[in-house]
């Protein structure tokens, strides 16, 4: 067997949050008067909160103190974990659950490898939050995707090489970081059109022919 452990991604993966991000994104963005849409929402993928709201602000950074805009992302942020209260082991899926299941019993070791500062408190909502063995999120990195640290320390944490873990993603930032980490990479959903992709999932229990 090749790969001796799976890090997958969590928003977009494991479970979706896209839309509590897109709501929370999208209120900072009007209240500041800048027209915020899908389009817009979809390349923050991937991307860690201050990276993200650099993108949002685009042109208009620099109206900005450093002290300014880490209140609006602390802002957005308080508007994204409010709606994950309602988050609950019914937003997670039974094939996500299902393939999991069948990977943990062959043996191999898993890990979430996510940008995301909230990625603890949503496995805790979904019921996973004791299911991987371990944790790679943006509290503990101070570089997000495509910089390959969050994937790098993942399997720092499970003791395993890079060139023997295979990441799931769904952002072509995450593809790249994979890549960038010397790991194979299995891409699904948007990430999936990503020629750089290892390996293209319809589903994630596509997963399971590559384990």
């Amino acid at each position: 067997m090749k790969y001796k452990a799976v890090i997958f991604d969590l928003d977009g993966v494991i479970c979706s949050t896209d839309h509590s991000h897109y709501l929370a994104w999208k209120k900072i963005a009007e209240d500041l008067g800048i027209s915020f849409d899908t389009a817009l929402n979809n390349r923050l993928r991937g991307i860690g909160r201050m990276d993200s709201l650099e993108i949002l602000l685009g042109s208009r950074s620099g109206e900005f103190t450093e002290a300014a805009k880490i209140e609006l992302a602390e802002q957005k942020n308080a508007l994204y974990r409010h709606s994950l209260k309602n988050m609950s082991p019914r937003d997670l899926s039974p094939d996500v659950k299902a393939t999991l299941d069948q990977i943990r019993g062959k043996g191999l070791k898993m890990a979430i490898g996510s940008s995301s500062k909230n990625a603890k408190m949503i496995l805790e909502q979904i019921g996973l939050e004791n299911y991987f063995d371990a944790i790679s999120d943006g509290t503990n990195i101070t570089r997000s995707k495509p910089d390959p640290e969050v994937f790098l320390k993942a399997s720092d944490y499970l003791g395993i090489e890079p060139q023997f873990c295979l990441v799931v993603e769904d952002a072509k930032a995450g593809v790249e970081a994979a890549l960038a980490a010397n790991m194979d990479c299995a891409a699904i959903g948007d990430a999936a059109n990503c020629e750089l992709a290892t390996y293209r999932l319809n589903h994630i229990s596509d997963l399971l022919l590559y384990v």
